[in-house]
């Protein structure tokens, strides 16, 4: 298979990429493994929009047009916010804000919501774009709730205030291979592996 080529420089995210695309057999480097300092403006109205905007941004600072381009955006919908932070979920109070602050920030907006009113889904969409411009998306999510602290060293992010019931743990608390295998990242990978097979 062709190199993959990643729109990310996040070094917990390319950890999970790797782990599920290995057995692809194709090389998967991060855009500034790949020499792209690229500044993408991530102005689209939703998750698939924002990934195809890096996706494209990344093709077109390649000079290898037989590289795969794939790119991802994420985030959190929290039901009781009104679907916030959503598409906003990186820059929610501030991009360079560490993510303590955003977790303990959500969880005071939620004070004093029940837990079955805390519901919430990391939301992925992966774009690509083929060696020969074609362009598709996939989307995958995971429900759960948010938790009334956060829980756990593992994972990045929103993952120790996101709470699965039917692990009874937060995202932060999983071992590697179950977040993976359950994650809205993992489960948007194994779907994007699956296409790109066919195609």
């Amino acid at each position: 298979m062709n190199r993959i080529v990643f729109a990310t420089g996040n070094q917990g995210k390319m950890r999970e990429i790797r782990a599920i695309l290995a057995d692809t057999g194709a090389e998967i480097v991060s855009m500034k493994e790949a020499g792209i300092r690229a500044e993408i403006d991530e102005n689209g109205s939703t998750f698939e929009e924002n990934a195809l905007l890096k996706a494209r941004g990344v093709r077109a600072a390649l000079h290898d047009g037989a590289d795969i381009v794939l790119a991802d955006d994420s985030g959190l919908e929290i039901d009781a916010l009104g679907g916030e932070p959503g598409i906003y979920s990186a820059r929610y109070l501030g991009e360079d804000t560490d993510y303590s602050v955003k977790n303990a920030d959500l969880i005071r907006r939620l004070e004093g919501v029940p837990d079955e009113k805390r519901t919430a889904r990391f939301v992925c969409a992966i774009a690509a774009i083929l060696p020969d411009g074609g362009e598709f998306t996939v989307r995958a999510s995971i429900e759960g709730r948010i938790d009334r602290e956060p829980r756990g060293e593992g994972g990045f992010g929103y993952d120790p205030i996101f709470y699965v019931p039917e692990f009874g743990k937060t995202t932060a608390e999983m071992t590697a291979e179950e977040k993976n295998r359950v994650s809205h990242r993992g489960k948007a990978l194994e779907l994007m592996k699956e296409v790109l097979k066919k195609k």
